[in-house]
């Protein structure tokens, strides 16, 4: 398994707020425990609560977050801090952000989805009723619809080699999980990586891969039967 996080993450700017993850990072899962410090230290203790960007609709905030201009939250959405969303940003209607999560610029969440202790770099992309859990998403990468990253064992026992209990999946710069794909605990998906729909995957994937289940339709005789109202 790869755990270098330049093997998942290459394309980032210095002015991103993802750089600030970067520091003393030995290991890609290390960026979300920089993430944690940073929302303490700059949100939480700060007591931040600022919006700059536009609500369309009722917003629940709870906690301390910091939302930047031009981001669009819509009807129905929660967010509870410390959280930190960036410029550009679409929620819809009915998303969770949860605390611990980072949403860097250009970002959307789709329709009900549930972002929770994430980190998200520019232009990733959540579509509608999706779970990412304590998990990170490289540079453009794509959550399909009703993807669920699984962030817990069964045991609740530490996931590989991260030395937590809650951790999800890393999915590299451009790789894309297909709908109603899952991820188990602690898998790690390479840059430029396709995961199909309907495909569950685990452990560690490589860069430029196209990744399906190849599930089987059957198709057997039928006969007339009139559906009742």
């Amino acid at each position: 398994m790869e755990t270098d996080y330049k093997y998942y993450f290459k394309n980032y700017d210095d002015n991103e707020i993802f750089k600030t993850l970067l520091e003393g990072v030995e290991n890609v899962w290390d960026i979300r425990t920089n993430a944690k410090e940073y929302l303490k230290k700059e949100i939480q203790e700060k007591d931040i609560k600022e919006n700059n960007g536009e609500l369309l609709g009722k917003v629940t905030f709870i906690g301390n977050y910091y939302i930047g201009k031009g981001t669009k939250i819509y009807d129905g959405v929660t967010i509870e801090g410390p959280v930190y969303i960036g410029d550009n940003v679409e929620i819809k209607p009915g998303a969770y952000v949860r605390p611990g999560s980072i949403i860097s610029d250009n970002c959307s969440i789709g329709f009900n989805s549930e972002v929770k202790a994430a980190v998200l770099q520019k232009g990733a992309k959540v579509a509608s009723l999706a779970f990412v859990g304590d998990s990170i998403l490289g540079k453009s990468a794509r959550i399909g619809s009703g993807v669920i990253t699984a962030n817990r064992r069964f045991d609740q026992g530490n996931i590989n080699k991260t030395e937590s209990d809650f951790f999800g999946l890393v999915l590299g710069d451009n790789s894309r999980m297909g709908a109603n794909s899952v991820s188990f605990p602690g898998t790690f998906v390479g840059a430029y990586t396709w995961v199909f729909p309907l495909t569950q995957i685990h452990g560690f994937i490589p860069e430029l891969k196209k990744v399906s289940n190849k599930p089987e339709m059957y198709m057997t005789e039928n006969t007339k039967t009139e559906l009742k109202s």
